[in-house]
This record gives C-alpha cells, structure tokens and sequence, in this order.
C-alpha cells in the first residue's frame, strides 16, 4: 500500500476516533509538540508563532496535515523541526487535534 493511501484509509479512523486514540494523541502532542504549540482547549502557545492546536482544524485539511505529518512535516520557518510520524502517532495525533475542535 502506497503512503497516500495508507493516509486516506485513515480518514474513517480519525472522523470516528476512540477515547484510546484521542488519550494517545495527547501524548504525542506532549512530548513533540508541546513545547512550541499549546495544546489545550484553551491557552496561548508558549513560542507565539506556533498556532494553537484548537485552531488547526480551521486552518488546514486534515487529510493535508496527515500527508504532511507521514512525509516530513516542513514549515516555512525554522523554529519548526522536521520530523516524520508512522501512521498510528498520526491518527492519533490528528484525533486529539480534532477532539479540541469538538471542546470549542
């Protein structure tokens, strides 16, 4: 299977994400993301270029940032580290991002 496919047959699993899921994206966010990102329902990212994580669902496609994340995620800014996911840390990631949406 192909990595864009194998993304696209993620869509079902994020759209209907688990509790387990949503628990194990938390902490992907954690340990990656955190540290530039806020990744609450609520709060300011601590380096303020970095967006919100409750905001990401309204700036980009989910299926565009699983694409992203499985290739090398590349910003157009240094201060963003390059790093690539498997797909389960993707779906998971993705399902806890999307579970922000949902706490708006």
């Amino acid at each position: 299977m192909s990595l864009l496919s194998a993304i696209i047959a993620m869509a079902p699993q994020i759209a209907c994400a688990q509790a387990s899921d949503i628990d194990a994206g938390k902490v992907v966010a954690q340990s990656l993301c955190a540290k530039c990102h806020a990744i609450e329902a609520i709060g300011e990212s601590p380096f303020l270029p970095a967006p919100p994580f409750r905001l990401i669902p309204d700036r980009y496609d989910p299926e565009d940032l699983a694409e992203a994340l499985a290739e090398g995620m590349v910003v157009g800014h240094d201060a963003m580290p390059e790093f690539e996911l498997p797909p389960e840390k993707i779906t998971n990631l993705l399902a806890y991002i999307g579970s922000l949406k949902q706490k708006k």
